[in-house]
């Protein structure tokens, strides 16, 4: 069987490829504590739950329209404009999870041979994204100031030019946890106006963060026809499996983007859309008590690896921090599942060699008892 030359410039996810060994382990009747997964350990809302039943008893099972729902549009918009952001329900496209929506913009304004700017380490799915549609990866390495972006404007501004058909930005940040500054994001956006760029504002983490406020990227001076905001429900509401995710942007990007949408996945799922507007307006409580969780666990392993001496900038939000490991950190990695019973994964998956992502997305007895383990296992 011959396959296309697109396909094989990409390599497997290493996020899932951890998670399928540690499955491996387990079914082997490992006890695997899995710091892997960007996953909420948390059942979503019982409230949305409901809505999504309910919706299913009435009926809500067949397409929709392709961009969406109207209730579900129009609550989106409401929600944007709350951030700032003044986007009307057709400028809207709701899609079958954010990576979905990501893959979307990607098809949509990548041609052969244009160059994206991503800033390391940068969730793994942007590098395969970005080749599937041909393009050519530059990329700034924000490892040297603690993966935050301000005291890197200068690399960034050497690396954005005329040539620059898209820049990536996420924030808060997987695989990092930081939250970029506002002048960090006004320099950002004085470089995609100075050199007519299109940015993506991947803000899927934006409900979880312990401290600064991200400020959405589209709001500065310049940016609105300039930006294109991502966001969904799998993190804040806990929604992963749910599938339910979406893009903003300007009338003529969506207009092109639907073309492509439409003859791939047709229309997110009927009922989970009418579940998403329950999560978009009566869930507050709910998302607090999972953020205050969050940043509970996210002290107690800063301080376990405090203890120990390990290196571990502070993150700012979602629900990740990255370790410094061994030079080789996919042998590491691969030691502390098959040694220690711990998954964790590669930093040098995110563009950051040297480096493990740990996920605080487990209980304080669990992440707790990994860090134990990697200890009498020399790897910590």
């Amino acid at each position: 069987m011959d396959f296309s030359d697109r396909i094989r410039r990409v390599e497997p996810s290493a996020t899932l490829a951890i998670s399928n060994l540690a499955a491996e382990l387990e079914a082997e009747g490992a006890d695997v504590v899995d710091l892997s997964v960007g996953e909420p350990d948390f059942p979503t809302p019982e409230n949305v739950v409901e809505a999504g039943k309910e919706a299913m008893d009435a009926g809500h099972t067949g397409y929709t329209s392709s961009n969406g729902i109207p209730q579900l549009k129009a609550a989106i918009a409401e929600k944007l404009r709350t951030d700032g952001l003044d986007h009307e329900a057709e400028n809207v496209v709701v899609t079958p999870g954010a990576k979905q929506a990501l893959y979307e913009v990607v098809q949509t304004l990548v041609d052969d041979g244009d160059e994206v700017v991503l800033l390391d380490p940068a969730w793994v799915s942007y590098e395969a994204m970005v080749k599937l549609a041909g393009g050519d990866l530059n990329r700034v390495d924000l490892a040297p100031y603690d993966f935050q972006l301000e005291p890197a404007l200068d690399e960034l501004g050497e690396a954005v030019s005329n040539e620059t058909e898209l820049l990536v930005v996420n924030s808060p940040n997987n695989p990092t946890g930081a939250v970029y500054s506002d002048d960090a994001l006004a320099g950002v956006a004085d470089l995609a106006v100075e050199h007519d760029v299109t940015v993506v504002s991947d803000e899927i983490y934006q409900e979880i963060t312990y401290g600064p406020d991200p400020t959405s990227l589209g709001t500065f001076e310049g940016m609105a026809d300039r930006t294109v905001t991502v966001n969904g429900f799998s993190k804040a509401y806990s929604m992963t499996g749910w599938r339910l995710g979406y893009y903003a942007g300007p009338e003529e990007l969506v207009s092109q983007s639907g073309k492509l949408h439409s003859h791939s996945v047709s229309c997110a799922t009927n009922f989970v859309q009418h579940a998403g507007v329950e999560a978009l307006e009566n869930t507050d409580e709910s998302v607090g008590e999972m953020v205050e969780a969050f940043a509970e666990r996210r002290e107690f392993l800063l301080d376990r690896l405090d203890a120990e001496g390990v290196a571990a900038p502070e993150p700012d939000g979602a629900f990740y921090l990255m370790m410094e490991v061994a030079e080789d950190d996919q042998t590491w990695c691969e030691q502390a599942l098959e040694q220690a019973h711990v998954a964790t994964v590669p930093g040098s998956a995110f563009g950051a060699p040297g480096y493990a992502r740990i996920s605080y997305a487990n209980s304080e007895e669990r992440i707790g008892e990994a860090v134990d383990r990697l200890v009498d296992a020399d790897l910590l």
